[in-house]
């Protein structure tokens, strides 16, 4: 059964895959996690459909139900990137079919980068900008019925990632954080400057 716990900064409490892939400083507000030897939460969409994609969902996952209405959550991650793939990720989660990552990765060039995967039955996987050094601000907004994606150099200044929508829009959506380690031994991410607001988010080209 998942543990609860509560993140300082968010106002729901959060769910873990795995008690011990997280630690959770309560007078800092840092969330810090242990991704797992190749753990991965994706569905290749050049794979046979049939096959048993639940061995592509076991990264270490730490997730909540934020509150109805408009939102934005945002953190600071910084990755130990070791091996290609390991990444530090904010999870927005419907279903095993239905979710999607915006995540702070390392590439096969051995670029830290910034890469988001929106999967409807099947993962896409588009690749964004690389980043010098190993800590960004990630955040999603919810518009609506609508997911925004935004990275920052800085935590001030946003560039837009992604605008999308997924799943039924009656269903209910998690969000969180995921670490993960696809093709590595594990790798640590610390997720802190951890931010929420039922702020409605204005604008989404314009930085803010």
């Amino acid at each position: 059964m998942p543990l609860t716990h509560h993140v300082p900064g968010l106002p729901f409490t959060l769910a873990s895959s795995s008690g011990e892939a997280w630690t959770i400083d309560e007078a800092t507000g840092t969330v810090t996690a242990t991704a797992a030897p190749r753990s991965d939460i994706f569905i290749d969409p050049g794979a046979d459909s049939q096959l048993n994609a639940e061995s592509m969902l076991n990264a270490a996952t730490l997730v909540g139900v934020p509150p109805d209405g408009d939102f934005q959550f945002s953190a600071r991650l910084t990755v130990e990137f070791a091996s290609t793939y390991d990444a530090g990720v904010l999870l927005l989660w419907i279903d095993d079919r239905h979710w999607g990552k915006l995540c702070f990765e390392y590439s096969p060039d051995g670029e830290p980068m910034i890469v988001s995967v929106i999967t409807r039955g099947v993962s896409d996987d588009a690749n964004a900008f690389v980043v010098d050094g190993r800590t960004v601000w990630l955040r999603v907004s919810r518009i609506d019925q609508a997911f925004a994606y935004h990275a920052s150099l800085d935590g001030k200044t946003w560039r837009m990632i992604r605008f999308f929508a997924v799943g039924d829009a009656s269903t209910p959506v998690s969000i969180g954080f995921e670490a993960q380690s696809p093709t590595g031994d594990g790798c640590v991410v610390c997720f802190d400057d951890i931010r929420f607001t039922c702020e409605r988010l204005r604008e989404l080209r314009d930085g803010s």
